[in-house]
């Protein structure tokens, strides 16, 4: 995720479709110099709707950024709950649980196993090695127990559940605190079968191809309608509104995937190591891993 900063605010808001911004300036300079040699003479390029095609591109623009925002935010709604419901787990294992023998490590496990599914369920949809992060807060054996899963995070919480169960049997918790920190358990599966969804159902590529489609087009009809009236200026006018429409096709594209690991994404990483400092402050541990803090302006 992108960090405001601004002193940089200008520069990275023209690299961010600079390269298609270089092409139309080239192009309409071209369409300049050959208006001036006498190449586009047609009095049908005076007569484009331009205002009223760009208010169609414009509507068209706009209904997909709004669709792809809406994703974006329901990811982010997503793991909102599941931070939420990590602190309620911890704060649920470590004051409702009661007991003696074996009880302090197996709050610890079971708040260490929700710290492993959630960096588990970061990588997963990522589509990286959901292994990856989990040395150090899985034992080496239960780390290569989980290695044949197809899906890690669903493993994980089998595991937690398994030992809610126990604690029950163990008479630890009562049949009511079981039940809500089973409800807890299932809302942390609503969420991860959420962010599964928006990640394994991408946008209907007919959304992603037809406005970059009309976009592209609407900047190449855009300077032979005004080379007549603007001249030399034409580049100037061009480009501005050109660089509009590009850029409002580019950040529509830009949100659609929101855990696919770029610098538009949601800051997972951020977000997991947060949840892993809470959960681990809840165990009463001081030696905690630092937060994760913005790198060049973009936070993971």
């Amino acid at each position: 995720m992108i960090v405001p900063e601004t002193r940089q605010l200008v520069f990275n808001t023209i690299r961010y479709v600079g390269k298609s911004l270089l092409l139309l300036l080239a192009y309409d300079v071209a369409v300049v110099l050959a208006y001036k040699h006498g190449y586009l003479r047609w009095p049908a390029l005076e007569q484009i709707p331009l205002s009223l095609f760009g208010s169609a591109v414009g509507v068209l623009l706009a209904f997909r950024n709004t669709s792809s925002y809406a994703r974006w935010w329901e990811a982010r709604m997503l793991w909102g709950s599941i931070v939420n419901n990590s602190r309620s787990w911890a704060r649920q294992v470590t004051t409702v649980m009661r007991g003696s023998e074996g009880l302090g490590p197996a709050q610890r496990r079971m708040v260490y196993y929700q710290i492993a599914w959630v960096h588990a369920l970061r990588q997963h949809l990522r589509k990286f090695d959901p292994l990856a992060d989990l040395a150090g807060i899985l034992p080496a054996e239960e780390i290569e127990e989980l290695r044949p899963e197809k899906n890690v995070p669903v493993a994980i919480q089998q595991r937690q559940s398994t030992m809610l169960r126990d604690a029950l049997d163990r008479g630890w918790i009562d049949a009511m605190q079981w039940r809500a920190m089973d409800e807890t358990l299932n809302d942390l599966v609503d969420a991860q079968g959420g962010a599964e969804r928006i990640k394994n159902t991408p946008m209907p590529r007919q959304y992603d191809f037809l406005p970059q489609l009309v976009a592209h087009l609407y900047c190449v009809l855009l300077p032979l309608a005004m080379v007549s009236s603007l001249g030399w200026f034409t580049p100037l006018g061009s480009s501005l509104v050109g660089f509009i429409f590009l850029s409002m096709d580019k950040i529509g594209r830009d949100l659609e995937d929101p855990f696919d690991n770029t610098i538009h994404d949601i800051p997972l990483t951020s977000i997991t190591r947060t949840i892993e400092i809470n959960l681990r402050q809840s165990l009463g541990e001081t030696n905690l891993p630092p937060a994760t803090t913005p790198v060049n302006g973009i936070l993971w």
